[in-house]
């Protein structure tokens, strides 16, 4: 799949992919099914649920580390100052780091995949599902999983091709 056709995919992602609410059960839901499944697939990853204003869910399996949490703190400054999945931003930008003219310093923001953002019906994008130890692209691959299944809605319907 070219470039623009999995920007269009990861754009119709953030739009359908809506919650009808999201509060700490919905974050607990999350992020539990998240563990779950990197302890049943032998995964390492950190899972971050959140909210702007505070985290709700956080977990880090076998094999991750300190430095997985830095690059979803990263994530997160990402999503919620560009407003949009952090996959989209290397679709778009590729994955390089930030320039000193785009205000966002390497140190707090990272163009990685696996940030993906909560939107809330009525409400917009309220948080932010981060995910860190995988490729970014199957990070993402894995935030977008959790959200469908979430929904009740056809992984496949949202799932990007392997690359």
């Amino acid at each position: 799949m070219a470039a623009a056709e999995d920007i269009a995919l990861v754009k119709k992602q953030e739009q359908d992919l809506v919650l009808p609410e999201f509060n700490e059960n919905v974050a607990f839901a999350l992020g539990s099914a998240i563990r779950e499944r990197a302890l049943a697939e032998g995964l390492s990853l950190v899972v971050d649920v959140r909210s702007w204003d505070r985290q709700m869910f956080f977990s880090a399996t076998d094999g991750t580390s300190a430095d997985n949490a830095e690059w979803v703190r990263r994530k997160i400054n990402t999503v919620r100052r560009f407003q949009r999945a952090s996959y989209r931003m290397v679709l778009e930008r590729g994955e390089v780091t930030f320039t000193p003219m785009s205000g966002a310093d390497p140190v707090d923001f990272v163009i990685a995949g696996g940030g993906f953002p909560i939107r809330v019906k009525g409400a917009g994008i309220i948080g932010c599902l981060t995910i860190s130890g995988l490729p970014g692209r199957d990070d993402h691959g894995v935030a977008v999983d959790a959200i469908c299944d979430h929904l009740g809605v056809d992984r496949a319907a949202y799932a990007l091709p392997k690359a």
